[in-house]
Order: structure tokens, then sequence, then C-alpha cells
């Protein structure tokens, strides 16, 4: 295609989005401002055969669109669908899955080298942006790419506004002569003739000097170029020629070496690119006017439930700040943010430094909510563990998205988090039923018998139960609550899936059998009169949890009953140990067997 026929297709690819989007909501900010980079990649590269690692995969809806997936992507994270995120299974033309951020530039170079050692002929790409860069795990792939020398290019998608532009005809023409074959083959043959020794570090060094006195950007320049890798830009990476043009220039030159892009997120969509947050993720609207579709449930969001408790909780204390990983508005520490913006901190796209930052924060007399999503909890688990647990700091963590979140699939269920932090010694894990419940034991957790705390609660909306201008009221460490009595079977869960429970043992009841039902409340430490009454009024107990059955509320339930000899059958619904793929709540609720039918049934049978 011809420059102009590019800059059509990315109108087109546009248009298509937001048609698909409007109805069938995703991530449509970032990958309105990522089309240019899509359309150039796959213009100038030979995919699938050359290899493009997105980063975060949300940018990368146009790539899915040019890979034969445009008429699926009508059914983009649905359960009879594509994935929003590439996926290694989907394509050919998907390298490697990007769910999570900051994996592009290890998975990469991994890639790059494997290629290396086995002779093939291969162009690796890493397209990182959307606030994955300040992730840790970015910069150790710089690190060892730029020390290996490997033959790979980072795209570096900076959709921050406030990051100046350096543009102008002499950058655009110094962007040009450093890309240049022409350029880089008299560079080489300079470089090689001056050998090595004390004349060659001079003038290395002046050309380093002269490179940021002409107007390189310096800052950028210095961090890359002392990580090994050579800078390039930062160049419009909205403007479809210029781009193709330094593509392929870049295509070119080996070794480790970084462009550094400039796009706008939401490009080409006027409501996006005038509430960047909003439209990172915005729902249903109307196409046309940009009109989002309002909820029409009359109930709370836990994450709201947690945002005006906190800013309550921290009204009356002043020991207490909120922490979160680049997710204020989504978790609703923003409320917070608002009110008290010097005791909230956003450390950007980084569990662990968030999980260890807290850590300090604890050991010199401060009280941290942490707020991390499940998911993304994972990549903090030694830092919960080492950091926090094993010095009794104080961190009262808040997982968002705890059990199955629905349409963003296998990479965002928060299924292992009961299971993963069970067995580490001094913390409290607990997950309410309800707003009313999330609201007291965040209160709870700030006494002092509660120590280190996770609490676990779900995406999206509550019970309905009335919590908003409630008094605070103390849980007692360890409880767990009689929902209703009975005997021979007993039910035992934990968190809102409890509410699926209560119904289905009100519909046994209306069928003549009654069951004793215990909201457990608590996983550790566990009630074990609860248990211990279970196991003498029962002979079979069913336990029902929305996160993995292996080693969470089941896990703990078997190993009491194994402890105190009784003689119970035991059976566990949950999720079942295998990835969950992407579908709304309700249908991956049925598909793995925990919806209240299914416990009715187990029930019964």
């Amino acid at each position: 295609m011809s420059k102009d026929q590019l800059a059509d297709l990315c109108a087109e690819i546009r248009e298509y989005m937001i048609e698909c989007c409007a109805e069938n909501p995703g991530h449509i900010g970032a990958s309105l401002g990522a089309v240019e980079i899509a359309v150039a990649l796959h213009h100038v590269f030979d995919t699938p055969a050359d290899k493009i690692v997105w980063d975060v995969g949300h940018q990368a809806y146009a790539h899915k669109i040019l890979t034969g997936r445009r008429e699926a992507f009508r059914k983009n994270r649905k359960s009879d669908g594509i994935s929003g995120f590439p996926r290694r299974e989907e394509s050919p033309y998907d390298a490697f899955g990007t769910g999570h951020s900051s994996t592009s530039i290890s998975a990469a170079l991994g890639m790059a080298v494997s290629a290396q050692m086995q002779g093939i002929r291969q162009r690796t790409i890493a397209v990182i942006g959307d606030g994955a860069m300040t992730g840790g795990l970015a910069f150790e792939g710089l690190n060892n790419a730029g020390s290996l020398k490997a033959d790979i290019l980072v795209i570096l998608n900076d959709n921050q506004i406030s990051i100046d532009r350096d543009t102008g005809a002499l950058h655009n023409y110094l962007v040009k002569v450093v890309t240049s074959r022409h350029y880089n083959k008299l560079k080489k043959s300079v470089w090689d003739r001056l050998g090595t020794g004390r004349m060659r570090n001079m003038i290395q060094k002046a050309v380093k000097s002269a490179k940021r006195l002409i107007g390189r950007n310096t800052e950028s320049y210095s961090l890359f170029d002392s990580l090994g890798f050579r800078y390039f830009g930062p160049i419009d990476g909205n403007d479809i020629g210029t781009l193709t043009d330094t593509l392929s220039r870049l295509k070119e030159i080996p070794g480790p070496k970084l462009l550094h892009v400039i796009t706008v997120k939401g490009k080409g969509y006027k409501p996006a690119e005038d509430n960047q947050t909003v439209w990172h993720a915005p729902g249903t609207f109307d196409p046309k006017t940009g009109k989002r579709t309002a909820s029409k449930r009359n109930v709370s969001k836990y994450q709201e439930v947690f945002g005006q408790t906190l800013l309550e909780l921290a009204r009356e204390d002043g020991r207490i700040v909120g922490i979160t990983p680049a997710m204020a508005s989504g978790c609703s520490m923003d409320i917070m943010m608002a009110q008290m913006p010097e005791r909230v901190f956003d450390v950007g796209i980084a569990e662990q430094h968030a999980v260890t930052f807290s850590a300090g924060l604890a050991a010199q007399g401060t009280l941290p909510f942490c707020n991390i999503y499940s998911s993304f909890s994972q990549r903090a688990f030694d830092n919960i563990i080492h950091d926090v647990a094993l010095q009794k700091l104080k961190v009262i963590f808040c997982l968002d998205r705890g059990g199955l979140v629905g349409e963003d699939g296998a990479t965002h269920h928060g299924m292992f988090d009961m299971a993963s932090y069970r067995p580490v010694p001094n913390l409290t894990i607990m997950a309410p039923r309800n707003e009313l419940e999330l609201r007291n034991m965040m209160y709870s957790a700030t006494l002092p018998e509660y120590g280190a705390c996770i609490i676990r609660y779900p995406r999206g909306y509550g019970e309905g139960a009335a919590w908003a201008g409630a008094g605070f009221e103390r849980i007692e460490k360890g409880t767990a609550v009689k929902l209703s009595e009975g005997g021979g079977t007993a039910v035992l869960s934990i968190g809102p899936v409890g509410n699926k429970a209560a119904e289905a043992v009100r519909m046994a009841a209306e069928k003549g059998k009654r069951v004793l039902h215990y909201d457990m409340r608590f996983l550790k430490p566990i009630d074990t009169a609860a248990l211990a009454d279970a196991c003498a009024k029962a002979d079979r107990i069913i336990t029902v949890e929305d996160g993995a059955v292996t080693g969470g509320l089941h896990g703990a339930v078997a190993e009491y009953i194994a402890r105190s000899g009784a003689g119970c059958q035991l059976i566990g619904l949950g999720i079942p140990d295998r990835f969950i793929e992407q579908g709304s709540p309700e249908e991956l609720y049925t598909e793995c067997g925990f919806n209240t039918s299914d416990i009715l049934n187990a029930i019964l049978s």
C-alpha cells in the first residue's frame, strides 16, 4: 500500500473499532492510539515470521483486526469469541500472551536470542506502552538486552500528554539521518578503523555531547544509552508516513535499539481524547455522540464502598495512607486522592514496589491500605511474604477483582489469592459477603489485634446491603456467621458467592431439606468452632468459593477434617484446576459449577 492508502486503512480500522466497541465494550482508548503502530509494523515487517510482542495487550486491537480476526473482533472478550489480549493459541501472529504489563522486552529478548542460537533470520519487536514502562521487569529486560547486544527493537509507545514533544524540522531530519543505511554503514566503518583505545573513547564522548546539544531528547537518550540501547526519537507515532519510513530504516540496523514514539490515547475519537482515563475501558456507548450507557442497577459497586470507606477511615485516623499501582480510578482510591492527595501514592505499574513501599511506611508507624487487583498481586508474592508477613508489619491489602472477573479472561481472574496466601504466617485473610461487611472488615483491620491483613472482594456491583453512612462495627477476628440451621448437609461459603449459597439453601428448605450454612468470612484464622459444629451435625459438607478449589477454603476444611478425624464427605465447589477463559461472570459461574442451581443440585443430590 502507498502511504495515502495506509492512512485510509488507519481511519477505517478506527471507525470499525469504535463501531464494535460501542456495543461490545473493551479497552478502546489505548488501541485507538496504537493503530498506526500496528499498521506500520505489519507493513514494514514480515509477520508472523518476524515476531511482535504487544505490551500491554490492550493496545493490540488493530493488530488483531489486521491478522485475520476482523469479523471475530465483533465477539471480542465474549465466551464464544476471541480474547481481549494477544494469545498464542489464538493466532500465529500473537507471538506472546500479554495480559499483564511490562513483560514484552524480556519475552522478545528470549525470542531473539533463541532465533540467533538456531540460526533463524528473524526480527523481534517489543511494543511497550500505556504505562508498562513503569514496571521494574521492563528495566530488567532492557538491562539484559543491552548487555547481550541482542538484535531487538523496542518501541516505546508514549501516550502521556505531559511528555514534551521534541518535534520540528531539524529534529525530524536528524532522526532520518541516524536511521539511514548509508549513515550507519559509514559509522560502522569509522568505528572499525578507530579500533579500541583512548582516541575512540574521546570521540565517542564528543559525539554523545554533540547529540545532546543539537536537540536529542537528553534524558531519554542518556537513560537508554546507559543500558546499551541506541535511542531514536521521539517521533509522531500517529503519523503513518514518518513511522513507516523510520521503521524501514531501523529494520536494517542490528543490535538493541529503542524507538520512542508519541501517540495520543483515544486518537481519532474526540470523546476518548478528551477524557482518556474514562475511555480506557468506557463500557457501552453511542458511537455518534460518545454518550456512555448509564447503569440501571441501583446498588453500589464494591469499589465505591472501598473508596468511600477508606476516605472516612483516613479522616478519623491520621496514620492511614493509600497505595495503588496505577489503579486509582479502577479501585476508587481516587475518591481519597481528590480529598487528601498528600496521603495517596500511585506508584505506577509496579506491584512489587507497592508492597515493599507499604512495608517501609508501616515500619515507620504509618498504616497503609495497599489496593492491588488480585491477579496482579501474584507479581508481589515474595514481597508480601518477605517484606510484610515475615517482619510482622501491619499492611492492609485490599485485593480487588477477587474471583472470576468476566470478560478480561484468564490473565485477570483473581482465582489464586486465597490458595496462595493461606499458607503464609502472620496474615489474616478475609472476604466479605456484602458491602456492609467490606466496610466493617476495613475498619476492623485497623485494630491492633489484626496485624497484616488481606481483604479480597470481587469486581462490580454488590448485593444491595445498606452501607453508606453506617457506623463502623468491630468484627471479632476469625469468626464465622451462621446463616441457617440444619443437619445432614452443611454448606460453608466465603465471600459474596455465599449469597448464591444462601439462595440455594433457601430453595432446598422449600423442598423439605434444611441445611446448616455458615458464612466463614475468615479463611485465616479459620473458625474451628464453626467447623466442629458442621462436622458434628452433618455427614456431608459442601464448600463454596469464588477461587481455586485446590488449596482454598476447600483445602482448609479438608485439612481440618483430616486432623480431627471427622468422618464427613467433603464436596468442593469453586474454580477447578484449570485456567478459565473469558465470558460474562454468570456464564463462568455456570461453567465452573458454582452458580445457585449448581449449589442446589449439590445439596439435593
